[in-house]
């Protein structure tokens, strides 16, 4: 039997969550079922293949691409971790984490747009001062932040990660300064940093939010934390591929499916050990949904070296660093970053479903259609859909 996924859920229970809730879904919300729904069927249309070994037809269909979606990550991850590889500084790297306390949570959730960028430009702003502070750094750093809103058991729990390089430009706009302690900026002054910031941000933008908010939100402390996370290209990929474009739930991660219920594992960190979690088809998609951002929100930023209008000061930077190691600066050629696109789009990556053969021959695009194609099973078009996953045309 083919693992279940995501889709599977949403095709059993979304027709019946859309008429229990549909009047006040939100926008963003309902595209995702949509997409979700229809990702890798012939609904979103495809290629048609023969094997040459078997001979028999089969179909490849097109993802959904939607950045929500569990099925439609693997490449397009890829394909921007090839085009950030060449904004790297050799230099050790930090992992910053900034959680706001469950008094927020539900005027972050009900005002996302507005409150979550906010929350990444307070905590972003406030790693940059601390750096800036000669008792630390003195040096601006290159900061790449991320936005995650939910726990490993899909729960909603907003907070922001940040990866930090452990050294910086200047003052003078010229010189390298690396970071003076191991621990990068003390994690307490940075709660209270990001907690002011914040504060001031949202009296100034959204007075009536702040206004709703009780008075202990800005006197207790927030959670943040701070850890060296490795050195170079290896540290700052590996922490790419885990945060930036993760999203709440994995389809692996779905362990059972029945008429009423969903069942799923998560890893208890406190506990270090994986537990199961039982939901009813609604409240899993419930769960899913409330980590759905609103379209156009831009949940991972750039800021300080990273940020687009700082090109001359990371020049500087890989310039200056390249000379404290004596060796040429990073250079990645153009062909590796193409590199996953062209092997996605070759036939011959393709893998018969029946056979297991990669000798497939290339017959033709198939338009969208509202129905799969009766000769093949549901878990055969997934099964091929997931050896090669091409995108629309």
């Amino acid at each position: 039997m083919a693992s279940l996924e995501v889709a599977d859920v949403f095709r059993r229970f979304g027709p019946s969550y859309l008429e229990a809730f549909g009047e006040r879904l939100l926008p963003s919300h309902r595209r995702a079922i949509e997409d979700i729904t229809a990702c890798r069927t012939a609904a979103m249309g495809g290629h048609a293949y023969t094997c040459e070994d078997c001979g028999k037809r089969f179909y490849v269909y097109h993802g959904c691409r939607n950045r929500s979606c569990p099925a439609c990550h693997t490449h397009q991850t890829q394909q921007w971790l090839d085009a950030r590889t060449v904004e790297l500084l050799p230099c050790p790297y930090y992992h910053v984490t900034v959680t706001v306390p469950s008094q927020l949570r539900g005027v972050l959730r009900s005002n996302q747009s507005g409150g979550y960028g906010l929350l990444i430009k307070a905590a972003a702003g406030a790693v940059i001062a601390l750096c800036r502070d000669k008792r630390y750094m003195g040096a601006t750093p290159a900061i790449l932040a991320v936005l995650h809103t939910w726990t490993a058991a899909v729960d909603y729990h907003p907070h922001v990660h940040l990866l930090v390089s452990g050294g910086g430009i200047g003052h003078d706009g010229a010189t390298w300064r690396q970071a003076r302690h191991p621990f990068l900026v003390p994690v307490r002054a940075l709660s209270r940093l990001v907690r002011g910031t914040f504060h001031d941000a949202l009296k100034k933008e959204r007075p009536d939010l702040a206004a709703q908010l009780p008075a202990n939100v800005w006197t207790r402390e927030w959670v943040a934390w701070c850890k060296p996370w490795g050195q170079g290209e290896t540290a700052v990929l590996d922490y790419l591929a885990r945060y930036v474009h993760r999203i709440a739930i994995t389809n692996r991660r779905i362990l059972a499916m029945d008429e009423r219920t969903v069942t799923f594992r998560y890893k208890d960190r406190k506990q270090g050990r994986w537990r199961t979690c039982t939901l009813t088809g609604h409240e899993f998609m419930r769960r899913f949904l409330q980590h759905v951002l609103p379209k156009g929100f831009h949940k991972v930023r750039y800021y300080g070296l990273w940020h687009p209008a700082h090109r001359a000061p990371r020049e500087n930077a890989r310039r200056a660093l390249a000379l404290a190691h004596a060796q040429p600066a990073l250079e990645v050629p153009l062909a590796d970053s193409l590199t996953s696109q062209i092997a996605s789009d070759d036939p011959a990556g393709i893998t018969c479903p029946y056979c297991g053969s990669h000798h497939a021959k290339h017959l033709g695009p198939l338009p969208p259609s509202p129905a799969p194609h009766a000769c093949l099973r549901a878990d055969t078009h997934r099964q091929a859909a997931r050896a090669s996953p091409v995108g629309p045309s």
